[in-house]
């Protein structure tokens, strides 16, 4: 699949007119909530904190593990995180107040960043062969606060499929699968995921196919979800699988001043080649033509005003 291509289409010349280093505030920390070790939230969250620095010194920007999408929301919520990247369907939720959350949650976005993809892993040489062969077994769903347990209680749930469910980071499912304490393991995230990566190069895998859940997913939750493939280049030795994608947003508390979210806008598009991390198949949306489209979150006033400066 696209690697950078998709998400350099007409940024050289947008680039052009939007060159950093227009933050005139005072100095200050930014704080982005990304997710767990190995995986992408942290690895993006990592290049977007370097390159904010680096194009706005005043702005010290630092990426923190958290377990991801939930509990970022729960963060920018509580004021302890300037930013956070949270999964659409668990931004939706939030903003509607709805499970897991007891009230909506005031979220406003700075953009749609890349597409996370949701990945049921067993080893390539175990009994499961397909997502209805997952009934009764033992299956790490993610962790507790994590978008891919949200996304995981929901697919098994419209799938009418029971399992044996634990609540794990990454890296402890992953060494439990490795073990074979569970059957399978259930994560959303970039394609390839590092850690996953690594799994396969040790204990070959197998990813389930998704797209018969899809409809049923979409009819009971929304278009939040949509097809997406894991290209044949992502996993040694594991074909081209159809899956279900969920978008990335890039969330803030409407709080964050006007100016800090400029800056970070600005560096989002003009930076968009940096900010993918290196082993990247999977789909981008670091272009002002995707940037925009954060569904039912509204974008942050100093967001707007950016992309209009830049994209009319």
């Amino acid at each position: 699949m696209r690697r950078r291509s998709l998400l350099l289409g007409g940024l050289a010349l947008l680039a052009a007119g939007c060159a950093p280093g227009g933050y005139r505030g005072p100095d200050r920390k930014v704080t982005i909530a990304a997710g767990e070790r190995g995986g992408f939230y942290l690895a993006f969250a990592q290049l977007l904190a370097a390159e904010i620095t680096k194009a706005e010194p005043a702005l010290r920007c630092e990426a923190v593990v958290t377990e991801a999408s939930v509990a970022n929301v729960n963060q920018l919520r509580e004021g302890t995180v300037d930013l956070g990247l949270v999964l659409a369907d668990v931004a939706q939720s939030a903003v509607r107040g709805q499970d897991p959350f007891p009230a909506p949650v005031p979220l406003h976005a700075l953009g749609r960043v890349y597409e996370n993809y949701l990945q049921v892993v067993v080893p390539a040489d175990g009994p499961v062969r397909d997502l209805a062969g997952l009934a009764g077994r033992p299956v790490a769903i993610g962790s507790r606060f994590s978008g891919a347990a949200f996304l995981a209680q929901r697919l098994l749930t419209v799938s009418g499929i029971e399992v044996q469910p634990s609540t794990l980071l990454l890296g402890e499912a992953i060494a439990a699968l490795r073990d074979r304490r569970v059957d399978a393991l259930i994560w959303s995230g970039g394609v390839p995921t590092p850690a996953i990566a690594e799994l396969d190069r040790e204990t070959p895998i197998r990813l389930l196919a998704l797209d018969r859940a899809l409809p049923v997913l979409r009819s009971v939750h929304g278009p939040v979800y949509e097809q997406v493939r894991v290209p044949a280049d992502a996993y040694e030795g594991v074909g081209d699988v159809p899956t279900i994608g969920t978008a990335n947003l890039l969330a803030c508390s409407p709080a964050l001043p006007d100016d800090v979210a400029a800056a970070v806008v600005r560096v989002l598009v003009s930076h968009a080649a940096d900010l993918v991390p290196a082993e990247a198949v999977g789909a981008q949306f670091l272009d002002v033509r995707t940037l925009i489209g954060t569904g039912e979150v509204p974008l942050h006033p100093g967001a707007v005003r950016t992309y209009r400066e830049l994209h009319g």
